[in-house]
């Protein structure tokens, strides 16, 4: 695509990014938020749909109280949502799992007004009575107070407040409002899809082949998303070998490709001609009363691998020593260790097994730990035949933690690490797209613990349990420790959930492990102990490696501050989840935290001269420097204003006070 076509593409149909109108953005301390509407081209019969996300940071309060009728229609409510289907129940609302809901919350003026159940009239017969014998001068009151209150709900109903927390306007010129804020709720408005609205019963299948990270598969879903269209998406990073039938249909790899049915319509370009020319309504009509045919490219397979294993070359040696090789508990160094074996013994089955001399047994066994088939029981070699002992992987005391691991270890030959970091980050970016909002802010736990993807993830992590991590780049091992991390800490989640109390943060960040090239990672371990270079964790008094251990060969040649702004652990306060790639690691790094910063980790007080930073500076301020030099670094990401109010503060020489926001644990739902 040459770069005048995709200057086009750009102008038709490009990622939406919504910002965030908040007062004070995002965690802080101070205002309400902001009231925002949004408009959409549709009529008042679309809104039939009403979600309320519970706000953050304000306190759970009971719902009003509901007719009973109004209450059995909540509880039986069941909408279609992002072609999924979501039933409403009471007390808790949930929708995707994303965002826990309430109820109910009192009616306000931007919402249509539902129509009543057919229900017998109650006759207010004793009102009635008693306005007849009512004298004179009390039904006058009467009347009048009652005109004077309905003057006062009026009056109410279409009044803005100074700080514009809230604008109220008359149903009959508000009817296009698909979405805004009120204090302490927002409300979303679910508006028909384009198949709805034109009263169609679509029986052919919209389909498109799609990469991971792609900005053109990105604006061609989000097409047929905000359309509320169903649609077949063939992602050829989650399944390969779809790739050679993209060939063979469109002659190129290149992608999107949309077909209609069998029919292949082309590319983003193809699809911005179709919308402006106004022709999509047709291709949909030409869809009503044709099924689609079987030349269509077919719904991929679900739970069947396109790659075949392949078995270790030394695991026949390696099974014959499990059997033969005499492994018990021995007393070491005064400590007891399990299931443990010698070097000699090791070498002499060797020789048995291979019929081979104690030389060439040696280079085998060393080449087995290289392979990560077994360790020295306290680390202290690679390999040697005197009076040492060893321990299988499978007997490790920390196996049976870790989450990658499936009551066997993975014996087939250990592919190429690049290979699974590539593969890894594709399969998690493929992840975000389908089961993450736009803005990364809120992740469906419960959509991906079903999906493929998360299926074939978890093949990978597998796959980790005995690599070579040493023959990757310093980048490259960046930007997978990175990619781990959010992957872990999204398993965890759907494994063991969000952390809670003290206990749970501590099963959560380092009790949920990974076997990865031999040895056990945790997210304390891959943050603390890899990625800050064996640094302490907060509130810690101990380094998460001894002396010596070989898990240190991998962190960075340098501490880079920024990898605090892109790691995510499922929590609101966190940075939002992402991955990245071994090519643009460090650039997409400073993206993550303009964005961050941007999005109210930081915030102003100019009266007071004082600056709010996220909680992550205070934790880890030994990798920022002194509060100055803090100031100083975090002026680089942030945008136009917040640098302006921040370079005055640091202009005068003055004391700037430095205030902390509070964290919030509640999970990114």
């Amino acid at each position: 695509m040459d770069s005048s076509e995709q200057e086009k593409v750009d102008g038709d149909i490009g990622v939406e990014k919504k910002k965030d109108k908040t007062a004070n953005g995002y965690g802080g301390d101070g205002g309400e938020p902001k009231g925002t509407a949004s408009s959409a081209d549709q009529d008042s019969g679309d809104f039939y749909d009403v979600e309320i996300e519970k706000s953050k940071g304000e306190k759970e309060e009971k719902p009003p109280q509901e007719s009973k009728e109004e209450s059995t229609s909540i509880s039986s409510k069941t909408e279609e949502f992002n072609d999924k289907e979501i039933t409403i129940n009471s007390p808790k609302i949930f929708c995707n799992a994303r965002n826990h809901y309430l109820p109910a919350i009192k009616s306000q003026a931007h919402l249509p007004k539902p129509d009543p159940p057919a229900t017998p009239r109650v006759e207010r017969s004793q009102s009635l009575s008693i306005a007849e014998t009512m004298p004179s001068i009390g039904k006058y009151i009467s009347d009048r107070s009652s005109s004077f209150s309905a003057a006062i709900v009026r009056r109410l109903s279409s009044w803005k407040e100074d700080n514009g927390d809230l604008v109220v306007k008359n149903d009959s010129l508000n009817l296009e409002v698909t979405e805004f804020h009120i204090p302490g709720v927002k409300v979303i408005v679910k508006l028909k899809s384009e198949a709805e609205r034109l009263g169609l019963d679509l029986k052919g299948r919209i389909s498109f082949f799609t990469r991971s990270n792609c900005r053109d598969c990105t604006a061609v879903r989000h097409f047929f998303r905000e359309k509320g269209l169903i649609y077949v998406e063939i992602n050829i990073d989650v399944f390969p070998k779809r790739e050679k039938e993209l060939i063979e249909r469109t002659g190129s790899s290149q992608v999107p490709q949309i077909f209609f049915n069998e029919k292949w319509y082309g590319g983003l370009t193809a699809l911005n001609e179709l919308r402006n020319s106004g022709e999509m309504e047709v291709k949909l009509r030409e869809m009503v009363g044709e099924r689609c045919p079987e030349g269509a490219p077919p719904i991929p397979v679900y739970g069947v691998d396109d790659e075949e294993e392949e078995d270790d070359v030394l695991l026949e040696t390696v099974r014959s020593l499990r059997k033969t090789l005499p492994i018990q508990d021995r007393l070491i160094k005064m400590k007891m260790v399990k299931n443990c074996f010698s070097g000699v013994d090791l070498v002499e089955g060797i020789m048995d097994h291979l019929d081979r001399g104690r030389k060439k047994s040696v280079i085998t066994a060393k080449l087995m730990v290289q392979k990560h088939f077994f360790h020295h029981v306290f680390g202290e070699n690679e390999f040697e035949e005197g009076n040492h002992f060893y321990r299988f992987l499978e007997h490790e005391p920390f196996i049976m933690g870790c989450f990658n691991y499936r009551s066997s270890t993975n014996d087939s030959e250990p592919k190429p690490a690049s290979f699974l970091a590539d593969r890894l980050s594709k399969l998690m970016f493929a992840i975000l797209e389908a089961y993450a909002s736009d803005d990364r802010l809120h992740v469906n736990y419960s959509g991906i613990d079903r999906s493929e993807e998360f299926r074939r993830y978890l093949n990978v992590a597998r796959d980790l349990q005995r690599v070579n991590m040493k023959l990757l780049s310093p980048n490259e091992r960046l930007a997978l420790f990175l990619n781990l991390h959010n992957a872990m800490a999204i398993h965890a989640v759907i494994s063991i959930g969000h952390p809670e109390g003290v206990l749970d943060k501590r099963a959560f960040f380092n009790e949920f492990l990974y076997l990865v090239g031999g040895y056990p990672y945790s997210l304390n371990i891959i943050l603390n102990g890899t990625l800050r270079r064996n640094r302490t964790s907060p509130y810690s008094f101990f380094r998460p490696f001894s002396k010596g251990d070989r898990r240190l060969e991998l962190a960075p040649p340098k501490l880079n501050p920024l990898i605090h702004f892109g790691l995510c652990n499922g929590t609101r306060s966190s940075p939002a989840v992402r991955f990245f790639t071994a090519d643009g690691v460090e650039s997409e790094l400073r993206c993550a935290a303009k964005e961050y910063f941007q999005r109210g980790a930081i915030q102003f007080n100019m009266e007071k001269r004082t600056v709010y930073l996220t909680r992550i500076i205070k934790w880890y301020n030994e990798d920022f420097g002194t509060e100055k030099d803090i100031l100083k670094w975090v002026m680089k990401y942030l945008d136009s204003t917040q640098s302006g109010l921040l370079a005055h503060l640091l202009a005068d020489d003055g004391h700037i006070n430095i205030m902390y926001q509070d964290y919030d644990w509640s999970g990114n739902l």
